[in-house]
């Protein structure tokens, strides 16, 4: 008996992964796209420091506690739909933000803008699954993760270039108008060409734990943004501590729904395997640095040596292609052949590119700062913050099994959105509290010494990690027998994010 012939591939498989890549460097790049903004929110809509922490991290914020319960719909309700509907949502908060009239209508829109990428980022790796498989499948990852992985780093300079063009007068608006064309193409071609597929309807949506999950994280980020410039009062501490016991709370809770036999939002072992849960605070710490400083590099520029918003854009540009060969060399052998020394590398380059950023701010004289003065350092840290960037997911998720990695997946790229939220607010705290006095290298000084600390405790985590990462196509589900032209996927209630 002969087997039975292999599935003809979808025709139009190609045109799929175009409009994902597109869709979702839109999503991703709204993260940072807006850092250059400051100036001109300022100018227009009388933007406090607090209020442009809140337009910068509420997106991230309401992105990062969604991921996980975006993944979950796209497998109840199907990934196409929730694709759709994200998308959908995604334009329309992004015009909705180009029209708000003042800063506090824009802190809510940026917030649904964050909810809508919520529904939207997370079904790009299932669709991708569901069309592909075999060799192609294993080619698909490789150009996708590294495109997504970029589009936050080059937020600033697209930013940049559109405010500077101020084109038909728009200003800072055209950083969200721009969307709206991308996001109805992307939105026309994935209706016509992503085949319907239904959803798992006894998949259960844990609408509990989702409002733990969003209560915590504004509980911890609220009195982060508010607290420097209304001076912690009393309310900002009983948030912390509020926030503290949500997380318990969210962790109890996930455990009682697995033993009673429903779906958690998180697989409850997962929080029982030390290696995962001190790797989601080393993606914290290292995020929340990350974010954080390029948001001060920015400010530093704009506010601190009046650079336009297109030229703060560009001085963003040796920190992404130190990113880039960082990355490059990370990736293509250097994790492979010095296993979890690659994590202690990486941040130790970065904390030499601190030390020479610092030496070369104590250097600057007045009225002559160009970029090309902080270049280096910018660009050997940004090197270093490559090296993490490309192998960290890889070695946290060789700590899980294999039938949790789609969940593990999720949490981590929600902690990761999450933690650059936290970074924007206490990066963006430390450098405002010197810039009021007109000090701005102080306040860069004082920005690089909190990323140091960070950096070291990151190394000091990178320690407890496994000492070999999970091959690339391991974490998006490829087994090696779907490789071999089996399905790809390791089951339908996967959620894993870009």
């Amino acid at each position: 008996m002969s087997a039975d012939p292999a599935p003809v591939p979808y025709r139009w498989r190609w045109l799929i992964l175009v409009v994902m890549i597109v869709a979702e460097v839109m999503d991703l790049l709204d993260a940072s796209i807006v850092n250059v903004a400051g100036p001109a929110l300022e100018k227009s809509l009388g933007a406090s420091s607090a209020g442009l922490q809140w337009v910068i991290g509420g997106y991230a914020l309401t992105l990062g506690a969604g991921l996980v319960l975006g993944g979950r719909l796209g497998d109840r309700y199907g990934r196409r739909r929730m694709f759709l509907t994200g998308l959908a949502a995604f334009t329309l908060s992004s015009l909705l933000c180009a029209l708000a009239p003042d800063i506090e209508s824009l802190i809510v829109f940026r917030l649904l803008q964050g909810a809508a990428g919520a529904m939207l980022l997370p079904q790009g790796l299932g669709l991708l699954r569901e069309n592909f498989s075999g060799p192609e499948l294993t080619k698909v990852f490789a150009v996708f993760g590294p495109v997504l992985g970029l589009g936050g780093i080059v937020g600033p300079v697209l930013g940049g270039f559109l405010i500077e063009g101020d084109i038909l007068g728009l200003g800072w608006r055209s950083v969200f108008l721009v969307n709206l064309p991308i996001g109805l193409a992307a939105l026309a071609v994935a209706a016509k060409f992503v085949p319907k597929k239904p959803g798992d309807r006894t998949v259960r949506v844990d609408v509990v734990g989702a409002a733990l999950v969003v209560a915590s994280c504004a509980l911890l980020v609220l009195p982060l943004n508010q607290g420097q410039e209304d001076g912690w009062p009393l309310w900002t501490w009983l948030c912390f501590a509020a926030s503290i016991i949500g997380f318990g709370l969210f962790a109890w809770q996930q455990r009682r729904a697995a033993v009673a036999g429903r779906d958690p939002l998180v697989t409850p072992g997962l929080l029982r395997k030390p290696a995962f849960t001190v790797g989601l605070g080393g993606i914290a710490l290292f995020f929340g640095g990350l974010v954080g400083t390029q948001l001060v590099l920015t400010l530093f520029l704009q506010i601190g040596q009046h650079f336009s918003a297109g030229d703060a854009g560009l001085g963003n540009l040796p920190l992404a292609v130190g990113t880039a060969i960082g990355g490059a060399v990370s990736g293509a052998f250097l994790a492979d052949r010095i296993g979890r020394k690659v994590l202690q590398v990486g941040p130790v380059i970065q904390l030499a590119g601190a030390a020479l950023l610092w030496l070369e701010l104590d250097g600057l004289s007045a009225g002559s700062f160009s970029i090309w003065d902080i270049a280096p350092g910018v660009a050997v840290a940004g090197v270093g913050a490559g090296m993490v960037i490309a192998a960290l997911f890889s070695f946290i998720l060789a700590a899980v099994d294999d039938d949790e990695i789609g969940s593990a997946s999720g949490v981590l790229s929600a902690v990761q959105a999450i933690g650059g939220s936290i970074g924007v607010a206490i990066f963006g705290s430390v450098f405002f509290a010197q810039a009021k006095t007109g000090d701005f290298t102080s306040g860069f000084h004082r920005a690089l010494i909190v990323q140091s600390c960070l950096l070291v405790a990151f190394l000091a985590i990178t320690l407890l990690l496994p000492k070999k990462a999970r091959p690339e196509e391991e974490q998006h589900g490829i087994t090696p027998s779907a490789t071999d032209g089996g399905s790809a996927g390791s089951g339908a209630k996967e959620n894993v994010t870009a």
